[in-house]
């Protein structure tokens, strides 16, 4: 009989904090560059075209010892009903046995996971001495964005805020987020005084909602943009050399957030290249032929491993696509199970 740890999302909450995300999910790529890891084939199914579906994304873990899935379903008239619309669940099992190890809510997960990957992309591409941040997006995923980014970059003064579709959305987003972050974010280090208070000064920067979208990209050290827009937001012109940009809303067909002319000239990177070629923001500039896939630098785990450069000079552009891999969900659903299992969080069941 096999016992397993069930976690909900607010024991998940009080299990992690993003420094340790942010180390996890720098683990999972690497494991995949240097093949200790595979991502298995995209399971989707439409039960009704434009109203119900599904998607199983798995992969193996070999150096964690892990393997598994995140199932994640929408059934858009599931508001009518008083249900959430999307709903996601992550299962984790061990490798050497085949036993399941945990089934987790995977709100939270995916949300960590993917502001990690965001900080991840500046961590190693954008310039040292980046000063300006431009969130674009004040949605569900911009805190975790901004709170990954402030996590790893030391020298962060602004955060722009842009949302494509209302200034008062962008400006009540402004408002907010001091205090999302430190109840979120902060609040979890309150054990290690130091790494509290280090964090505490780098969250004092100036939020600033902004309308002029030209402007204030053009101003920007490192972009942001976390969107499920289908069309251009951020234009070629009006990006000065030296600009990262961490692409997070392209994650199926059709989804774009950058002028595919951008990538003309840029230094591009992904997380995983055959997904980013076909789903991510690298799918539109590939088809309309401005780039091939052999112009792909690399994969992220490879930079963070050192086998390939990243910027080469203070004058690139950089882009680092992010899709979003089972392997990021898995190895951080299983540091929550590791430390739910310290702190005696979630139900224990026999399968």
């Amino acid at each position: 009989m096999a016992k397993l740890r069930v976690l909900n999302q607010e024991a998940i909450e009080g299990a992690i904090d993003m420094r340790s995300v942010i180390k996890a999910v720098e683990d999972a790529y690497v494991q995949k560059s240097s093949g200790e890891a595979v991502v298995f084939p995209l399971i989707f199914y439409e039960f009704e075209p434009g109203k119900a579906d599904m998607d199983i994304k798995s992969g193996y873990l070999k150096g964690a010892d892990i393997f598994g899935l995140k199932l994640v379903s929408w059934f858009g008239e599931n508001t009518g009903k008083g249900l959430p619309a999307l709903v996601g669940t992550v299962m984790v099992l061990d490798s050497r046995t085949g036993m399941p190890l945990g089934i987790l809510n995977g709100e939270y997960i995916t949300c960590m996971r993917t502001g990690a990957a965001g900080g991840i992309g500046a961590k190693y591409l954008a310039r040292k001495d980046s000063r300006n941040l431009l969130m674009v997006g004040s949605g569900h995923q911009a805190p975790f964005q901004i709170a990954a980014t402030l996590e790893i970059m030391e020298g962060i003064e602004r955060v722009m805020v842009y949302n494509p579709n209302s200034l008062d959305r962008a400006k009540g987003f402004c408002r907010k987020v001091p205090q999302i972050l430190r109840n979120k974010f902060l609040d979890k280090y309150s054990d290690d005084r130091e790494h509290y208070e280090l964090i505490r000064e780098r969250y004092e920067v100036e939020f600033e909602a902004v309308e002029d979208i030209e402007k204030a990209a053009g101003e920007a050290d490192i972009i942001i943009t976390a969107t499920p827009s289908r069309k251009p937001l951020i234009m070629k012109e009006w990006i000065k050399g030296g600009t990262h940009i961490s692409c997070i809303g392209a994650d199926m067909e059709g989804k774009q957030e950058l002028d595919e002319g951008l990538f003309q000239n840029a230094r591009v990177f992904a997380d995983d290249i055959t997904q980013a070629v076909n789903v991510g923001e690298c799918e539109v500039p590939i088809k309309k032929g401005i780039i091939s896939e052999e112009d792909i630098a690399g994969e992220i785990g490879r930079l963070i491993m050192g086998s390939i450069p990243g910027r080469l000079s203070d004058d690139d552009i950089t882009i680092y696509d992010s899709t979003g891999i089972a392997l990021q969900d898995l190895i951080t659903a299983n540091l929550v199970i590791g430390k739910a299992e310290a702190m005696g969080l979630g139900v224990v069941v026999d399968l």
